[in-house]
């Protein structure tokens, strides 16, 4: 798949890095830390896309047919 057009895939849910204030609201209503959200390589192709760094947490945006939209957070890591 060309460089650019990975995001554009029906297949690959939206993924935006988070700002710290919603990260720390997430952490919050979770009552958990930062270190206990799943993980994300930098190595993973929509992650180099969106240029996400070690450390940012990342929110997927998944649409479904029967859950309606389904969210997810990942830490990148190194």
């Amino acid at each position: 798949m060309k460089k650019g057009k990975i995001l554009e895939h029906k297949l690959v849910p939206k993924h935006e890095v988070m700002e710290e204030s919603e990260v720390k609201e997430l952490l919050d209503t979770y009552k958990i830390k930062k270190e206990q959200i799943p993980k994300i390589k930098l190595s993973d192709a929509v992650i180099k896309e969106i240029k996400a760094e070690v450390g940012d947490v990342v929110k997927i945006t998944r649409e479904s047919r029967t859950a309606g939209k389904f969210l997810a957070y990942r830490l990148v890591i190194e």
